[in-house]
């Protein structure tokens, strides 16, 4: 929808904290309106301050048919995020309203807290650091020691459940590391290195088990008692992907009976989650706070490609639409 004035257009951010918690720089996207950032919004807050606005920009703040309705000037939904879901698509495309998300952005940083959490569940070096730091090395008889088995990457078998852009990302990082890597993709492709098989097959063979597949209604809980029994029980399961892509207590069941050797997650059905979740005190569960694509550079992208997507509306050919509106 191309704009229906020359004026500055008001743009609105509900929610800047987590992109922006003050070492970035909203100037570019300043430059294209008159801009308002609310650090955080509450449901009850949200028709007020987006009042008049004629771009919205949300992270994880829920935008409903019954705001858009709400909102008679509204001419734009830019979603800080990959994702989506926040915003009822279906109510902006009736409005004519493009939606529009940041892909891609995440990608390098995402691959690399794969291998942070590997790492840790494979060396265990927070732990043994802060043993250091508490005295124990000092006190050590022997001129080392460790609590947890060292486990060498080399050699074993990496298996990546959906092998997008993130998903080839962290297969070219465990081929370095001189693993193994098989794959299962919607649509399998070409990749050196990479042997594509089904997904039964990775959870059968993989001694590391990556998510990177999108949820779906197929997907939603797919990794469960019965995926998990698949797996050997010196394998390592990885989730950066979806939180709901896991049944949680399944898996903290697994993982408390010693059926799988450990898992990390930097995501969960909930977030932030309750304190009852299951996997806080399951044994061998690395859990971290949805920080993989935190990194300064990937936010930094995060920004220029949101000011990117308000700039092409403007002009009238608007990018990165996710709802066929525009």
């Amino acid at each position: 929808m191309s704009p229906a004035s020359t004026s500055r257009p008001r743009i609105v951010v509900l929610d800047g904290h987590t992109l922006n918690p003050g070492d970035l720089d909203w100037r570019a996207v300043g430059a294209l309106g008159e801009l308002t950032v609310h650090m955080r919004s509450e449901d009850t807050e949200i028709i007020a301050r987006a009042a008049g606005a004629e771009i919205l920009l949300t992270n994880k703040t829920q935008i409903t048919a019954g705001t858009i309705t709400a909102l008679p000037v509204l001419r734009f939904i830019g979603v800080l995020a990959t994702g989506f879901n926040v915003v009822d698509t279906a109510a902006a495309g009736a409005r004519g309203i493009p939606v529009c998300n940041v892909p891609g952005y995440g990608t390098a940083s995402v691959a690399q807290h794969v291998f942070a959490l590997l790492l840790e569940l494979t060396q265990r070096t927070g732990h043994h650091a802060q043993t250091v730091s508490d005295g124990r090395w000092s006190a050590c008889p022997d001129f080392c020691y460790w609590d947890f088995p060292l486990v060498e990457l080399a050699g074993r078998t990496l298996g990546i459940v959906g092998c997008g852009s993130i998903g080839e990302a962290v297969a070219r990082i465990g081929i370095a590391f001189g693993m193994k890597v098989i794959a299962s993709a919607r649509r399998p492709r070409s990749i050196h290195g990479v042997e594509f098989v089904s997904t039964e097959e990775i959870f059968r063979r993989a001694d590391v088990v990556s998510l990177h597949c999108p949820l779906t209604d197929e997907t939603r809980g797919a990794v469960n008692s019965a995926r998990i029994a698949m797996m050997k029980p010196s394998a390592f399961l990885i989730n950066t992907g979806r939180g709901p892509l896991v049944a949680e207590q399944d898996l903290a069941d697994a993982l408390n009976a010693g059926r799988i050797a450990g898992a990390a997650l930097d995501v969960l059905s909930t977030e932030p989650p309750p304190v009852g979740n299951p996997l806080f005190t399951a044994k061998n569960c690395i859990i971290t706070p949805h920080i993989a694509w935190a990194t300064h550079a990937s936010r930094a992208r995060l920004m220029d490609i949101v000011a990117g997507n308000i700039r092409a509306f403007l002009a009238g050919t608007p990018q990165n639409v996710v709802n066929g509106a525009g």
